[in-house]
């Protein structure tokens, strides 16, 4: 009787290479294709078995192995939901992923769709238990090696910075990267000094702004790799601000807040440095006592839009011991008020006038009904005269509630306010009626 002769199932085997720099991808034979080869001979020495190569290429250059956000791996991921593979080849397994938690969850995914995965170099698959641990184990060290590797590479970092080394990135105004050094750009370091000399004479980073401004000067230009570039634009108040706390211009290099002499030539000395920060210290002083009595927050902070379409922000000054609050425009903080499309307004008369919208909104018989309506669902007993007394006493009562209590209201009605020179234009928010009704129920 002759021997019956088993059908033999195709396993369609798909390969995959990754490698982490573009370096040498140009050359004829890199290492994606030495990858590759060597994968195509482990899946042809298992034909046998029924192992078969499909056309499809899945190759990744130039990508970490620290996420799956890779092109042709997630085109693999999507052949393998698809049904079209069994096999997943690899020359190691650090090629498919060096995370262990991402690891895990491609495994999962291969398990769901049937789909096994080969290492070609460490001969194993997670068809059986022992291929699993054997798997767990190799990554596990893999991604050890890796946070090795990084904390090697921070700990040389920090050990070059605190040999005063300059370790990449744009250089600051006042200095260009010549040989991977600081050196001394001598125009722009005429600038540096200048700003410097200006703050100590105003004592204000406003009017340093103007002053820079109106000589004509223009932020450090940064080329780009596009060709486009970065900065030369007019001096604003954070750039002036982070130019005086540079500690960079009195030859220091900075990790991470901590210090270090630098190699680099100090453009700035000591003595220029410490009457700038002595200014600082006399401002911050001022903040304090200021923030200690200001029992009266400005709570339209955030909602205001100004005309140069930029959010106005807070001022406030002291006379006789009386606070005077204003709302001033975003352009008037960075290049001053002469440059501002509007003068420094009044809070209290600019909030009272958004008050007297809001209280007539509250006493609206819109609000009033979508208060009843959701009050009603809680407590059938509540009629609408008491829902209209409880709105008029809030009305009446509004001047009484503290500032958190009239912004969190104030929120929930309005999105944005815009001011122009002879306007102000509320807008109230779609659902606004229908939050406050929710947040008053009683």
């Amino acid at each position: 009787m002759a021997k019956r002769k088993e059908t033999l199932v195709k396993k369609r085997c798909a390969i995959y290479t990754r490698k982490s720099t573009e370096e040498g991808l140009e050359q004829e034979f890199n290492s994606l294709h030495a990858q590759r080869d060597a994968s195509e001979a482990y899946i042809h020495s298992q034909k046998h078995e029924g192992w078969v190569l499909i056309p499809d290429d899945y190759d990744d250059g130039g990508f970490s192995g620290g996420n799956v956000e890779r092109p042709a791996l997630q085109r693999l991921l999507r052949d393998v939901q698809s049904g079209l593979i069994d096999i997943v080849v690899v020359y190691k397994v650090d090629r498919l992923s060096r995370s262990l938690a991402d690891f895990a969850q491609l495994v999962d995914l291969f398990d769901k769709h049937n789909v096994s995965f080969v290492s070609v170099t460490q001969q194993f698959n997670t068809t059986s238990s022992m291929g699993r641990l054997t798997l767990n184990i190799l990554l596990s060290f893999a991604q050890f090696e890796r946070e090795v590797t990084s904390e090697r590479i921070r700990d040389k970092f920090l050990l070059s910075k605190k040999k005063g080394m300059w370790m990449g990135g744009n250089p600051p105004l006042g200095y260009d990267v010549v040989e991977r050094k600081l050196t001394v750009n001598p125009v722009e370091a005429g600038l540096v000094k200048l700003i410097f000399k200006t703050f100590v004479k105003t004592r204000s980073i406003i009017q340093t702004c103007e002053v820079i401004n109106k000589k004509g000067y223009r932020t450090k230009a940064i080329p780009l790799h596009d060709g486009t570039v970065r900065g030369d634009s007019l001096f604003a108040k954070n750039t002036v601000h982070r130019i005086l706390r540079n500690r960079i211009y009195i030859g220091e290099i900075g990790n991470k807040g901590e210090w270090y002499p630098g190699e680099h030539e100090p453009i700035i000395p000591m003595d220029l440095w410490a009457k700038a920060h002595g200014t600082f210290d006399v401002h911050a002083q001022l903040r304090s006592k200021s923030s200690r009595h200001r029992n009266n927050p400005s709570f339209l902070k955030g909602m205001l839009v100004g005309p140069d379409g930029l959010a106005m922000t807070t001022s406030s000054t002291r006379k006789n011991g009386q606070l005077f609050r204003y709302y001033v425009t975003g352009t008037s903080q960075k290049q001053g008020a002469k440059n501002s499309p509007l003068p420094p307004l009044s809070a209290r008369t600019l909030e009272l006038m958004v008050l007297e919208e809001i209280r007539k909104r509250l006493a609206s018989p819109e609000l009033l009904f979508k208060v009843w309506q959701q009050a009603s669902d809680q407590d059938g007993n509540l009629d609408e005269n008491t829902i209209r007394a409880a709105l008029g006493d809030l009305a009446s009562v509004w001047d009484e509630l503290f500032a958190p209590e009239k912004r969190r209201l104030t929120e929930l009605l309005i999105k944005r306010i815009e001011l122009a020179a002879e306007q102000v234009t509320v807008y109230f928010r779609p659902d606004g009626m229908n939050a406050v009704a929710i947040e008053l129920q009683p």
